[in-house]
């Protein structure tokens, strides 16, 4: 493929030199004198790269680029002066200019221009794929190696990193890392079932950082220090997504981050209630039976998050003053916003956000917004659309402009799943499709995470014969009734209450504003 260049210079003529140059290395190009001459050619062609003269007679090199913009607003301009006068250098670069050259300019220098600006997605994906090729097989010792949680957050961490390096790469890339991340997630599971059970009966020096540790480990310390915190909890936030949010807020903030381990099931019943109680969910069934909700009943499942947190401040002897919101739409987000500032008193305010969760939730039932996030990427990408069009980012602006420490956090995240697997339950079964409790379950033991002994893992058991079981990797559960139908449906679907990197390995960030 040839690509086509438009050079405007009133003394082109004394550039042949370069242009046979470009020439030799297969470039198109077209010589015009003037920028009216410019902008006529760019009404009649399609050019790949302008290079632009800001010096000519008649129209100059800054009104011929507002021009040639209006017409072709993609195309990348090089400038091309002999100035470095600041005031035109602003100007043009405010007029978005890919580039500029200070003349006298040699061929070479050209050469790189065009590579930066035509051949610059070529380039780093070719070399992205290299890369990857190189550190394939580190990564995959790397995932057979594992032993502690601590490695497992460096693969996931690893995992994403080449998720988003090779977001633009060829497919053969892709399927090579996707092969990794279910072999990751397989050996995951195998580290899940054979150590869970031992750190929920274990002290806390021997186990990760889970979701009833969040207040006691990483919020009070902080208002202990004398800062007033804000919490942002993003219901079903994965670390991926967290990685979208951080490249819009990192010049604003001195960013902390960490990965802790969600509690199972990893759902909001018993994740985002374990940590606004500081309590495993058989502990908050036992102690406050009035704020636990179980499975089989109608009512909502996290109506009682805020007598929750007071029950965990007064249990540490606490004075702390809080505030708690939560929000589903932008426009509650607005509204909350917009009162803000008469929160600055509290040592402690939380702020729920629900939409990721509405989200994938979403993606499951309307064909449209499974087609806009068909994939790991798309769905990143709308997240990254909310983040930018939303309330959430006045919020971050504000937070920016303030003296508090942010914390930003989730109850757990979720996973595309694709496996469908067998198991029956009765009437009162739960309807999740990622795990299942209940008292009469029929599933192969070897399919699944299994826990016969709710106790054990400090689970509520609604019957003396409650088991609960869990599906691991890509998998879901579906029941042999309607079974097609039901494959059909949630097949490629995002759902949480399991065990994978995604559901379990989630974001704990700490952000102070740089100009605190």
């Amino acid at each position: 493929m040839a690509y086509r260049l438009l050079w405007a210079d009133d003394e082109i003529e004394l550039l042949n030199a370069h242009i046979i140059f470009l020439q030799a290395k297969g470039y198109e190009v077209t010589k015009v004198t003037n920028g009216l001459d410019a902008i006529d050619a760019c009404r009649t062609t399609t050019f790949d790269l302008v290079l632009l003269d800001e010096n000519m007679p008649g129209l100059s090199g800054l009104e011929t680029l507002i021009r040639i913009k209006e017409i072709m607003p993609a195309t990348p301009v090089v400038m091309v002066t002999k100035s470095e006068e600041e005031d035109i250098m602003e100007q043009a670069i405010g007029s978005k200019i890919a580039d500029y050259l200070i003349k006298p300019v040699n061929p070479h220098q050209i050469l790189l221009a065009l590579k930066k600006n035509i051949h610059h997605k070529e380039i780093v994906a070719e070399k992205t794929n290299s890369a990857y090729q190189q550190n394939f097989g580190k990564l995959g010792m790397q995932i057979s190696d594992s032993l502690t949680i601590e490695d497992w957050i460096d693969v996931y961490r690893k995992i994403i990193f080449w998720e988003f390096e090779l977001e633009h790469a060829d497919s053969g890339m892709h399927e090579m890392l996707k092969t990794q991340k279910e072999e990751a997630n397989t050996m995951f599971a195998r580290f899940i079932k054979k150590n869970y059970l031992q750190w929920i009966t274990g002290e806390r020096t021997n186990r990760p950082m889970m979701s009833h540790d969040l207040f006691r480990e990483r919020i009070f310390p902080l208002i202990d220090k004398g800062e007033k915190v804000f919490l942002i909890m993003i219901d079903n936030f994965r670390y991926d997504q967290w990685r979208v949010l951080a490249n819009e807020i990192s010049t604003d903030f001195i960013i902390e981050e960490e990965l802790y381990t969600s509690i199972l099931p990893t759902a909001t019943q018993y994740a985002r209630n374990a940590i606004f109680a500081g309590l495993m969910p058989a502990q908050i069934k036992s102690m406050f039976p009035q704020f636990w909700v179980d499975e089989e009943e109608d009512e909502g499942k996290n109506l009682n998050e805020k007598s929750l947190i007071e029950t965990q401040i007064a249990r540490y002897r606490r004075r702390d003053t809080f505030s708690y919101n939560k929000v589903i739409t932008s426009q509650a987000a607005d509204k909350y916003i917009d009162t803000i500032r008469n929160l600055h008193g509290n040592d402690l305010n939380v702020f729920v956000i629900n939409f990721i969760d509405m989200l994938s939730h979403a993606r499951t039932e309307s064909m449209m917004v499974r087609e806009l996030a068909s994939n790991e990427a798309a769905y990143r990408s709308i997240t990254h659309s909310w983040i930018r069009h939303s309330a959430i980012t006045r919020l971050f602006r504000y937070l920016a402009e303030s003296n508090y420490t942010v914390v930003i956090t989730t109850d757990h995240g979720s996973v595309q799943v694709n496996n469908p697997v067998k198991v029956v339950g009765d009437k009162n079964t739960n309807t999740n499709l990622r795990y299942k409790l209940g008292k009469s379950l029929g599933y192969n033991p070897k399919e699944v995470f299994e826990i016969r002994e709710p106790a054990k893992a400090m689970l509520p058991s609604p019957n003396i014969s409650t088991s609960y079981i869990f599906a691991t990797g890509a998998d879901f559960f579906a029941y042999p009734n309607n079974y097609n139908h039901y494959v059909q449906y949630y097949k490629d679907t995002f759902q949480h209450g399991g065990i994978s990197l995604e559901e379990m390995l989630v974001p704990l960030i700490t952000l102070r504003p740089k100009g605190k």
